[in-house]
């Protein structure tokens, strides 16, 4: 009866965008060539900033608007860490995601005390889809979302397109797979990987900033629980393709919703909030699908004078 139940699957979908967007983000920049797990951080800077603009404006879509800048920011530096200084690109992304959840705590006490972000404060609104909405079973399933819900399908559809179809998306490929080939052929190779690292950066950061002013109207430390972390195994369960990506993160919202719905039947609380990070380790351990990353993922690149 649960599986039968709409609202399961309404959840697993609410579930899933947090994980979908930074999961396609990271996409972006791995086909580049330019490795991210700095996701986690990434989410948490777009959610306190999102959340402290839409405060501070009174506006939740310029608090939107505030993260996807204070993302991209952050995800510039990664860049150009990454890029310029070929830095080790995993110690960078841990470095930044430690940086991060010490910054926004600091903030959050600072600016607003220990009490928190204030209840007043504007959230983004939840819609449904005239004429979807009336619908039996599937009505249920996008009644209500959260608008970023919307927002999020469509952004992965067009990045699935933009990545597979366009020229620009060819591009961005062949710098992650062969950046010597590319250069040689006069790609630039560094713009595209700033672009797409920029890009990871600015949909982390749309992610962080559906939890915090999406599904609710704050902040609290660390509020991304590791989902960062899920997302970049939902990237590689997905096998860096966008579409890929979103189907892994419906896997990773629907064991998230299942331990929420199933904690009124009697199973314990602590077992099935370990789902998802269980399934993020057989994900990184090739377990649960062998996945080829791109050839020159992480591999520094100095263009030819």
């Amino acid at each position: 009866m649960v599986f039968s139940n709409p609202e399961i699957w309404a959840l697993t979908l609410s579930m899933a965008i947090p994980l979908a967007l930074p999961a396609v983000g990271g996409t972006f920049s791995e086909r580049t060539g330019v490795v991210n797990i700095a996701m986690e951080g990434i989410m948490l800077i777009g959610a306190f900033f999102g959340v402290a603009f839409s405060y501070w404006t009174g506006n939740a879509w310029i608090g939107l608007l505030a993260a996807i800048v204070c993302g991209a920011l952050t995800a510039l530096a990664l860049a150009w860490g990454a890029i310029h200084v070929s830095a080790d690109q995993t110690v960078l992304g841990m470095g930044i995601n430690i940086f991060a959840a010490g910054l926004t705590t600091f903030l959050l006490n600072t600016l607003f005390g220990y009490n928190g972000t204030p209840v007043n404060t504007p959230k983004l609104p939840s819609v449904s889809i005239p004429g979807l909405d009336r619908l039996p079973y599937i009505g249920v399933i996008f009644t209500n979302q959260s608008v970023l819900v919307y927002i999020g399908i469509v952004l992965i559809f067009l990045s699935h397109w933009f990545l597979f179809s366009t020229r620009l998306g060819l591009r961005m490929r062949s710098v992650g797979e062969n950046p010597l080939a590319a250069d040689t052929l006069g790609i630039p190779v560094w713009r595209l990987r700033y672009f797409g690292v920029v890009l990871s950066g600015v949909f982390s950061a749309i992610g962080g900033a559906y939890l915090s002013i999406g599904i609710l109207n704050g902040f609290t430390s660390n509020m991304t629980s590791g989902r960062g972390y899920i997302a970049l195994a939902a990237m590689i369960f997905g096998k860096w393709t966008p579409l890929g990506s979103f189907g892994a993160a419906l896997i990773f919202g629907f064991s998230t919703a299942l331990g929420i719905v199933l904690q009124g039947h009697g199973v314990s609380s602590n077992i099935l909030q370990m789902i998802p990070y269980a399934l993020t380790i057989l994900a990184l351990t090739g377990l649960i699908g062998r996945s080829t990353p791109p050839a020159a993922d992480g591999i520094p690149y100095e263009p030819r004078r």
